[in-house]
């Protein structure tokens, strides 16, 4: 097997981004040798970079940069995307309708070159939003996608991009894997700008408060919506896995430890410490009133869920943004 992972040519899209510069480092360590890394940000602006592989700047966008960038390759791992938070989509649905550009060149050119596997990263904004009305969500099946009422922009995008998927595969035999994502969080991500999702966002604005001693901390909405968070190495472990399953139908990557918004931050004040007047912003993007992960068929398939428990991870990514915060400042 070892030797099978020298010769295999492995492409990562969107390399530069939170979860793409986790999957390079995992895919080194797992002997994997030949990883050609791509994203459309200049390689000094990538979250995570790593000089032993081939490292390329290219917009996937354009159809001749997808052809470039699959040439040669044998697996594509897509995990390129505009995208961002619940800020950033809610409030730049074109640019994310705009990634159907790239999942669509990539499939293109990887049934051109006769790629043996492709990955697909979809999103739990996939699901229907009558699925999702209640804070106490039970847990989202594959099933409930359908019929479709996704988050608009992203969504949509992502749902049509799984179907484009789907059809490659029963109409040009390019074998495809498709996870829906809910909620990745981990260090070496964004967490201010704009693009940061709650668990870096309410992390960052946490320390500062704690560093400043203004005790106090703004959340989106009234607290109680619900959301899983899946911790980043659990991420890349399940990509893996269903990358080379057999699972042919699009499949959850989540937890199923489900917490209100309240919840996360009484986590995040615990880890800091620090004890904060808490003031809500209604007005404020917020998304769904409740989201978690169904697990019953990852279970059945691999034997395996994203098993890391929140206070662990959140602790994990608190430590990394206070350094970073600490070395900005200094």
């Amino acid at each position: 097997m070892k030797q099978q992972k020298n010769h295999t040519k492995i492409l990562i899209t969107g390399a530069g981004g939170f979860i793409g510069g986790h999957l390079v480092k995992y895919l080194k360590k797992q002997g994997y040798s030949k990883i050609r890394a791509v994203d459309i940000k200049s390689p000094n602006k990538w979250h995570q970079l790593d000089d032993e592989v081939e490292n390329i700047s290219l917009d996937l966008s354009e159809k001749n940069n997808c052809y470039q960038a699959v040439d040669g390759i044998d697996e594509v791992y897509n995990l390129a995307s505009d995208m961002g938070g619940m800020g950033f989509i809610e409030n730049n649905k074109a640019l994310c309708m705009l990634n159907v550009l790239i999942n669509t060149h990539l499939l293109m050119a990887s049934k051109q070159e006769k790629v043996k596997r492709y990955f697909f990263s979809s999103s739990a904004c996939v699901y229907a939003a009558n699925k999702q009305t209640n804070s106490d969500n039970n847990g989202l099946k594959e099933s409930d996608a359908y019929p479709a009422m996704p988050e608009d922009g992203y969504g949509w995008e992502k749902l049509f991009s799984e179907r484009m998927c789907r059809h490659f595969r029963e109409d040009f035999g390019l074998t495809t894997r498709v996870a829906r994502f809910h909620n990745v969080y981990g260090a070496h991500g964004a967490y201010r700008g704009g693009r940061e999702k709650a668990p870096a966002a309410l992390t960052r604005k946490i320390i500062e408060a704690q560093l400043s001693k203004n005790h106090e901390v703004e959340i989106w909405g009234d607290g109680k919506q619900t959301r899983s968070f899946t911790y980043i190495d659990d991420c890349i472990k399940g990509i893996d896995l269903i990358m080379h399953s057999n699972i042919e139908e699009p499949i959850n990557l989540g937890s199923e430890e489900m917490v209100t918004i309240n919840r996360l931050v009484d986590i995040i004040e615990k880890i800091a410490d620090v004890k904060l007047k808490r003031n809500y912003n209604l007005d404020a993007p917020k998304g769904v009133r409740g989201r978690s992960s169904d697990n019953t068929l990852i279970k059945k398939y691999l034997g395996w869920e994203p098993n890391t428990s929140l206070e662990v991870g959140m602790e994990k990514l608190y430590s990394w943004i206070y350094k970073e915060i600490e070395n900005t400042s200094s």
